[in-house]
């Protein structure tokens, strides 16, 4: 009995460990599902609810763009897509070899595809084509029971209506670049574009408008199951309003025709760009479905470089169309009157270079208004002989040569104006007297863009310090009007120079067709031929070969700048053709019927503005009576 007495009390001791140490087991573990469940309960909740809940983006609609009447450049149009799911496809090849048949998928596009594979999730979709017509698009449905892993949607899609003709104004969009990917959520979305280039690549984030979101339960592989609420709907982008005038705009665009050619056209009053004109041109509809090899390969070789906006990335030697502007610092220098005269015998002997005037017989003798008007290169050697460069770059920069306007498109460049300073710093040189005779016809080291020779010319005819502006309307509001103050120039200087450029168009002018009408003396301008190459001496000696006879890139770039009506200037021009030959005879045509068509327009619409407000006044009257 003892025995069995002290096994119980053995026993016992055990359970009650036992007991014990369950007990403390049970409290711990309760202790710690209090502390999760209660405590950290929220934390845990949110934890799981990630897992389990996924954020979808919502893609906006993109915001439109306008004209200045409110004709559409770009707009949002059905897009008709097709989509690959590689985890739902058996046969990835034979799946896009099928796909193949009925969509045209070259080894660009193929290969894009496979990257885009292997880079995100397997059931995440993978955008194949885009912009289908309404056929093929039908063809893929039709052939979908064969195509494991095709899915096909319907979506918006970018589009420019009148595509070559605001190229490079607006740009274009694309597919994000693979180093943005990791920028923002949206651009890993199928199909999503963002704006490249232009006014599209500018004005991105307005434009876009503002994502919104859904949520969708998902299970352990990130597969969505169903949509949860709340959903939030996404904001629209802003529209965007310009100053540009579509109708103007396609008539430069078709005077320039093929032409490696850029052009501007102002509202001398308010610096509004009617008109940013660069061809060639391409088609920007192209880039948003993605753009072909071959074709991409025909516009990076063309030698006419229609990707470059010549608009305000295009630099050139602004030749004679600088005279004014070299007239009017020799005027302020003390250089010259407007009696001054000079003799032309058609060359001037310097140092030991001879140069030459571009009428090789001579003009004679001229003042100063007569040398703007025949462009007579002699006259403005001398003046240069007698005026610093120095006064030349400051009066030049008064008149936006060298500047930046940053006007919304991209690439604008700066120019180059040449003094002392520069050549000190760039070529560890002094500054030679010769240096200044090219500069005064506009040759030299001096460069100059057409958007810079257009505020030039506004600012000439204006009297004000005109600055460009491109854009009417953005991020919902309207842009402030502009308000110019008085160029720092002795007004009777810019006078005389105005006078000079309207004896351009009249009779012995170097921009007069004498088959104008007498009207068309109320246009001014002021014509350029830049040379691209040095010519030599026995061409001297024996005639200057004709530009025709030349390769294309060895010919002479045609200018011309001009502003209408005379009386009181409204619209300003500035035309470049990239080696165009004679500015008299190729550019100013050009702007001759530029300033025509600018004023037509606008006098047409002011008229029909007038007849409405007066149909109207009379319905009010009869209205009244009634």
């Amino acid at each position: 009995m003892a025995r069995e007495g002290l096994r119980y009390q053995t026993f016992s001791r055990r359970a009650l460990l036992l007991a014990g140490a369950q007990g403390l087991a049970l409290t711990a573990l309760g202790g710690r599902l209090y502390y999760l469940s209660i405590i950290e309960g929220d934390k845990y909740k949110l934890r799981a609810d990630r897992n389990r809940i996924s954020i979808r983006w919502i893609v906006p609609e993109r915001g439109e763009i306008f004209d200045r009447l409110g004709k559409t450049l770009a707009v949002n149009r059905q897009d008709f897509r097709v989509f690959l799911i590689p985890e739902q496809a058996r046969d990835l090849a034979g799946t896009l070899a099928r796909l193949g048949r009925v969509i045209k998928l070259d080894e660009r596009r193929l290969s894009r595809v496979q990257r885009q594979i292997k880079r995100q999730r397997k059931f995440m979709p993978v955008t194949i084509a885009q912009g289908l017509d309404w056929k093929t698009f039908a063809e893929v449905n039709v052939d979908m029971p064969d195509l494991p892993g095709v899915v096909t949607d319907s979506g918006l899609s970018r589009f420019y209506p009148h595509g070559n003709e605001i190229a490079h104004l607006i740009g274009y969009m694309a597919s994000p670049q693979e180093d943005e990917m990791p920028g923002s959520p949206l651009f890993q979305l199928p199909g999503f574009k963002v704006g490249r280039q232009g006014l599209e690549r500018r004005y991105e984030d307005s434009l876009r408008g503002t994502a919104g979101t859904r949520r969708v339960e998902v299970n352990a592989v990130g597969r969505e199951i169903r949509e949860l609420p709340p959903r939030q709907d996404a904001v629209s982008g802003n529209s965007l309003h310009l100053a540009i005038d579509l109708d103007l705009q396609q008539f430069v665009m078709q005077r320039l025709g093929e032409e490696a050619a850029g052009a501007v056209v102002m509202d001398v009053k308010t610096g509004e760009i009617l008109t940013l004109a660069s061809t060639p041109s391409f088609d920007p509809n192209e880039f948003t479905n993605g753009i072909s090899q071959e074709n991409w390969q025909a516009l990076l070789q063309d030698p006419r470089k229609p990707l470059i906006n010549k608009a305000v990335a295009g630099l050139y030697p602004p030749g004679s169309t600088f005279k004014p502007i070299v007239a009017m610092a020799a005027l302020e220098a003390g250089v010259v009157k407007p009696e001054t005269e000079h003799y032309c015998n058609g060359a001037l002997p310097f140092g030991d270079h001879t140069f030459h005037c571009w009428q090789k017989r001579g003009h004679g003798k001229l003042d100063l208004l007569g040398a703007l008007s025949k462009s007579c290169d002699i006259y403005f050697y001398k003046v240069a002989q007698e005026l610093d460069i120095d006064r030349i770059a400051d009066m030049a920069r008064r008149f936006g040569v060298g500047d930046v306007f940053d006007i919304g498109v991209d690439g604008e460049k700066e120019g180059l104006v040449p003094d002392r300073e520069w050549k000190r710093r760039t070529q560890r040189d002094i500054w030679h007297a010769g240096e200044t005779l090219n500069v005064s016809i506009g040759q030299g080291a001096l460069l100059m863009t057409p958007l810079q020779l257009a505020v030039m010319t506004a600012r000439l005819a204006s009297g004000y310090s005109v600055w460009p502006s491109l854009v009417r309307s953005a991020d919902g509001q309207d842009a402030a009007p502009n308000a110019f103050l008085p160029m720092d120039v002795n007004p009777l200087y810019m006078q005389l120079a105005r006078r000079g450029m309207e004896m351009v168009m009249e009779v012995g002018g170097t921009a007069h067709d004498y088959r104008r009408r007498k009207s068309a003396a109320t246009q001014a301008g002021k014509t350029g031929t830049a040379q691209v190459r040095r010519i030599t001496k026995a061409e001297r000696q024996t005639g200057v070969i004709d530009n025709k006879e030349l390769p294309w890139a060895q010919r002479d770039h045609a200018l011309f700048i001009g502003y209408t009506p005379t009386e009181k200037p409204e619209i300003a021009v500035s035309i470049l053709v990239q080696h165009g030959g004679g500015g008299s005879s190729t550019a100013a045509p050009i702007g001759r019927a530029i300033m025509d068509k600018a004023l037509e327009l606008r006098e047409s619409r002011a008229a029909a503005e007038a007849a409405s407000k007066a149909a109207a006044m009379q319905a009010t009257v009869q209205e009244g009576q009634d």
